[in-house]
């Protein structure tokens, strides 16, 4: 199967639940935690750049659900600033193929499939987000770092 780093919020129970899918299907992960990634608009935008300026968003994103930040409204380069600037806005999990270098930006369960495979059954994984309003992720701790284009 295919190793894939994957750029995740530590603590997020959609990112362990995505984690899980990719691992059942037979895939090895390298984890890195997106929120402390060194990134610059060059890495970020190798992930980015072929979504619309909206897509590039986490929409579970506090900032983004109170309507604080209204990805809609941002173009590109205003957009680059603010994820660089609060990576938790960032759509995720970030994911590169080890093999081939290419890389995919959340987690549709269709498209994930096409990509890398989810085995047998991809319809019982996980999308993206949390699984009800009421799940809280954890607060994030601390570590690693490091950064996509399908999707």
């Amino acid at each position: 199967m295919t190793h894939i780093l994957f750029f995740e919020k530590p603590g997020c129970g959609g990112n362990a639940r995505q984690r899980r899918a990719l691992e059942d299907a037979g895939h090895t992960l390298e984890r890195r935690n997106l929120l402390t990634a060194h990134w610059t608009a060059e890495t970020l935008l190798e992930f980015l750049a072929p979504l619309a300026v909206a897509d590039w968003f986490n929409r579970a994103a506090p900032r983004v659900k109170s309507g604080e930040v209204q990805p809609d409204q941002l173009d590109r380069e205003q957009a680059l600033q603010l994820l660089l600037q609060e990576p938790l806005l960032i759509r995720r999990p970030l994911m590169q193929r080890a093999d081939d270098q290419t890389r995919h930006v959340g987690f549709d369960t269709a498209a994930v499939h096409a990509w890398v495979g989810l085995g047998t059954n991809p319809a019982t994984s996980t999308g993206e987000g949390c699984a009800s309003p009421t799940e809280r992720c954890a607060t994030p701790l601390a570590s690693s770092g490091a950064t996509h284009a399908t999707v």
